[in-house]
């Protein structure tokens, strides 16, 4: 088994500073630092200000966090505070069960 850690590339669509955004980016964050450890690369777009970023995304409702690479494109719709539902978006929570299973 490789044991190059795969780089995240995440993309979290808010709307101004509202408190779902905020709370969302927040979370986001502690997620981040505590799992992903250096292994990812976030921008935060708020669509207010880049409408055409959010319409070509084909971002609906925000907070959204897109998860771009590794494939597949995965979208997370909400104030993120459900981390385990983060996680499995995110694809980590089932690699670590997978590891698990195999290593286990």
């Amino acid at each position: 088994m490789s044991s190059v850690k795969k780089t995240y590339i995440l993309k979290l669509y808010v709307a101004g500073n509202t408190p779902n955004s905020i709370r969302a980016l927040k979370t986001l964050n502690n997620i981040l630092e505590e799992e992903f450890q250096g292994v990812y690369a976030l921008k935060v777009i708020d669509v207010l200000k880049n409408p055409q970023l959010a319409e070509e995304d084909k971002i609906l409702a925000t907070p959204t966090l897109a998860k771009i690479l590794p494939p597949p494109v995965r979208k997370i719709i909400g104030d993120l505070s459900d981390r385990e539902r983060v996680l499995i978006g995110l694809d980590l929570l089932y690699d670590d069960l997978r590891e698990d299973e195999i290593y286990g």
